[in-house]
């Protein structure tokens, strides 16, 4: 008997133990800086095994642990690991520190050229060994020296006498943001040629109104004092897209155009790149399609036009998607066009999405032949996303070009996060297009504005009389968009040293008469733009009042896109910048970081404040 009760005593304890073996809970917390600030991108493990998550852009993680499991370790390039016992805890929060790099430990690769004023500096003096937040410091890491970037000249002063109106297409591109965070993270600063201060300002969501009446975006415009030139004026100007729930947006044709060439087997490219467009399809709907091409040596489809319920299906083609081979992009997107036209759905979203490090040009194709081939399939209806991963080999400037040829948007992918955000956030506006062949026109007042400077959107400048032009090609407009400018004003009366023209020989030239001008009005801004599937433009026009507010009066729109602009300015070396400098700009971003749930803000102003240590070490 006593026999039979230890077998029954041992059988039951075999579940148990079992079961508690098997129980699981989760651990959730924060983690930040020394200063407070949010960390995104640290790795969170269970120490002694493979499991593990990444913080957001809030610096959150949620990670399940099974029983057993005695302690979590934080990782990140540039701080002290952290390992903390889990003990009975459910919430774990973090402060990390950042770790001391000696003065011996650093390599400066510089770019030659005399010294000038820094606008790195801190305000009080840097202490003998500078701090540095991610490794090693260099200007241009030579890890990334086969990265091409487009050359741009930049915006001037014009004066409004001889110049009065700026014309350009709007860029809702936001990738040279994501690829500078992707530097400074790994301890460099980015070239200057990397740097687009419009894709950076336009990389961050504003508070501006939701569109009302006929007009699919609504129109925002402010004026303040400059932050880096006091005796001039800083004007903002935005866009606000209709946002559209996703389950009103038009069906989509969709086809995933993927780079599986030798150049992606690294673990930031394809594994990268898989697990992006996984979480693309898990936003599919039944009435959405997908097809895939991939190409290396030869282009091919792997995956015939499926509707968006057969997630299973898509995701086992992408999970075998493998990387060899050299690089032949032309085939493959004609393939791809092929394929998009053979499905076409008539008032849908016709999309192609090309995924690569951008060195899809080996072989026979060219540049000039792609180029049309995207410009000719826009026409028909077939518009174009271009999403970049990696770095060492990134051809930004190729992929900057394809997009904008495509009605698209150019973003680069940088880590998990940054795709959840294009792809699932941002799933409206990356895909469907509300708006296309946006324009802007600005007419200057002379009474009151004496010149003026377009900040970046060098390569989206337009001659005037191309605003009125319904066959000229500008940029998209996606749903929920924001789109911001600013201008660089010199004030009528200031004395400047703007190129002047001399005086007209045949023609009059003109006098102002302020008593002819309304003389309230410093500006009058016009857009044109075109319904996703209509051949004729519509005109919004929108007059500016005379009323500056100082900086620190100005709204958080104004004051953050400030920031990005004076930071952009710095790492671009900008022959504009001023008076600019990193605790300005952090300055001001700080007291503009408004409602950022998301800790995009909170991860710019660290990241600026990361840059300043590296610039620092640049000035020694």
């Amino acid at each position: 008997m006593e026999r039979k009760l230890s077998i029954m005593a041992i059988l039951f304890a075999v579940p148990v133990m079992l079961l508690s073996f098997s129980q699981k809970s989760t651990i959730t917390g924060r983690v930040t800086d020394s200063s407070g600030m949010p960390l995104a991108g640290v790795t969170v493990t269970v120490k002694g095994s493979r499991s593990g998550t990444v913080t957001d852009q809030g610096g959150n993680y949620s990670l399940e642990i099974k029983q057993g499991d005695d302690f979590l370790q934080f990782g990140m390039v540039g701080f002290v690991t952290i390992t903390e016992r889990i003990k009975n805890r459910t919430i774990i929060n973090v402060i990390m520190h950042e770790e001391k790099v000696s003065l011996d430990e650093v390599i400066v690769i510089g770019y030659g050229g005399g010294k000038q004023k820094s606008s790195w500096n801190r305000a009080e003096a840097a202490p003998a060994y500078s701090m540095i937040p991610h490794g090693g410091f260099s200007r241009y890491n030579r890890a990334f020296n086969t990265e091409g970037y487009a050359s741009t000249t930049e915006n001037g002063f014009r004066s409004v006498r001889s110049n009065p109106l700026s014309t350009f297409s709007i860029d809702v591109d936001n990738a040279s943001w994501s690829n500078i965070r992707r530097f400074i993270n790994s301890g460099s600063l980015p070239p200057p040629e990397a740097v687009r201060v419009e894709e950076m300002i336009n990389y961050f969501r504003y508070d501006y109104p939701e569109p009302e009446g006929i007009h699919p975006f609504s129109l925002t415009s402010e004026l303040s004092v400059c932050p880096w030139n006091k005796e001039h004026h800083l004007l903002l100007v935005g866009l606000k897209g209709r946002s559209i729930d996703k389950s009103s947006l038009p069906p989509s044709n969709i086809v995933f155009l993927i780079d599986v060439s030798g150049s992606m087997n690294s673990p930031d490219k394809l594994p990268l790149l898989k697990s992006a467009f996984g979480l693309l399809v898990n936003e599919l709907r039944p009435q959405d399609r997908v097809a895939m091409v991939v190409y290396a040596g030869a282009a091919g489809l792997v995956l015939e036009s499926t509707p968006g319920n057969r997630k299973d299906e898509i995701m086992n083609a992408i999970s075998n998607l493998e990387a060899g081979g050299s690089t032949a992009g032309g085939a493959g997107l004609r393939l791809a066009y092929e394929v998009a036209s053979k499905n076409f759905i008539k008032g849908g979203n016709n999309r192609i999405i090309l995924a690569t490090d951008g060195d899809f040009n080996v072989g026979e194709s060219s540049n000039g032949g792609m180029e049309r081939l995207v410009a000719d399939n826009r026409d028909r209806g077939i518009f174009m996303t271009v999403l970049g991963f990696g770095k060492g080999n990134l051809k930004d400037d190729k992929m900057e070009i394809i997009a904008d040829k495509g009605n698209g948007n150019y973003s680069y992918i940088d880590n998990l996060q940054e795709a959840r955000r294009v792809l699932v956030k941002e799933f409206g506006g990356t895909l469907f297009t509300i708006a296309k062949d946006v324009k802007f026109q600005i007419e200057f007042n002379p009474a009151k504005v004496q010149s003026y400077r377009l900040i970046g959107y060098e390569n989206r400048l337009l001659n005037e009389e191309d605003f009125n032009d319904d066959r000229k090609d500008a940029g998209e407009m996606g749903s929920g968009h924001n789109v911001t400018a600013l201008y660089e004003l010199v004030p009528a009366g200031t004395e400047d040293e703007t190129p002047a023209v001399d005086p007209l020989k045949y023609q009059a030239n003109p006098v102002i008469k302020p008593g002819n001008i309304p003389s309230d009005e410093f500006l009058t801004i016009k857009i044109r733009y075109k319904k996703p599937e209509g051949s004729s433009s519509v005109l919004l026009e929108k007059a500016v009042r005379d009323y500056v507010r100082n900086i620190d009066g100005s709204s958080d729109n104004l004051r953050f896109a400030a920031a990005v602009a004076e930071f952009g300015m710095i790492l671009g070396d900008s022959e504009y910048k001023g008076n600019s400098s990193v605790d300005e700009a952090v300055r001001l971003a700080r007291s503009a970081r408004g409602d950022d749930s998301e800790g995009y803000r909170a991860e710019f102003i660290r990241l600026m404040e990361a840059a300043r240590d590296l610039g620092v070490m640049a000035d020694r």
